[in-house]
């Protein structure tokens, strides 16, 4: 029997030792790729509490994106695609985590107050500032990398994107807007509600 165990053992070694000399250890490359995303999210840690000057970043980046595209005269479909990106982040940024017209009364959780004298309660979003920006920068990012092959260069009669756009962006901030009305919510919130103290 202690003979048994012993080749067990030496066959299981054996096997170990074949398994990490087909699967190998993780490649140079795979360990750059992650090294690299521990960076990227490192600095983006890092830059969470300044967002005025990460949204200056991003706008600076559209600026040069747009000037690119005037001076290319090109690349209609990627901005008009870029622009509609936009705008569902924006929808996504201004409304609620859960939507009040989904909730019944018989459901329990946290919910907008519908009366005077309810309870505040913050205002969730659905799609988180840090989020917003972050997918903001990677679609202009993305954009600009796009104006760099011919392909992504369909021809197009651009002021017809610009009305579809701007009709588009009407509607539906006019639904938005319906929306916060009915539901009477705000998505700009300052911290918890304060009180003044009654004598």
């Amino acid at each position: 029997m202690p003979r048994l165990r012993g080749s067990r053992r030496s066959r299981m070694s054996e096997g170990d030792s074949a398994g990490d000399a087909i699967h190998g250890k993780p490649s140079a490359i795979g360990a750059f790729f992650t090294r690299l995303g521990q960076i990227y999210q490192s600095w983006l840690d890092k830059s969470t509490p300044f967002s005025v000057g990460r949204w200056t970043v991003t706008v600076l980046l559209g600026a040069i994106y747009m000037i690119r595209v005037y001076i290319l005269q090109g690349w209609y479909i990627v901005t008009y695609a870029l622009g509609i990106y936009h705008l569902n982040l924006f929808i996504a940024f201004l409304s609620p985590k859960v939507d009040p017209s989904l909730l019944d009364d018989a459901d329990e959780g946290p919910a907008l107050p519908t009366k005077q004298n309810e309870e505040f309660r913050p205002f969730i979003r659905r799609l988180p500032e840090f989020k917003f920006w972050h997918s903001a920068t990677r679609g202009v990012v993305i954009a600009m990398v796009c104006t760099f092959f011919e392909a992504f260069n369909v021809p197009v009669f651009w002021p017809i994107l610009v009305m579809y756009f701007i009709m588009l962006f009407c509607i539906t901030m006019k639904r938005q807007i319906k929306h916060m009305i009915k539901y009477r919510y705000l998505p700009f919130t300052h911290g918890k509600r304060t009180y003044r103290e009654q004598t």
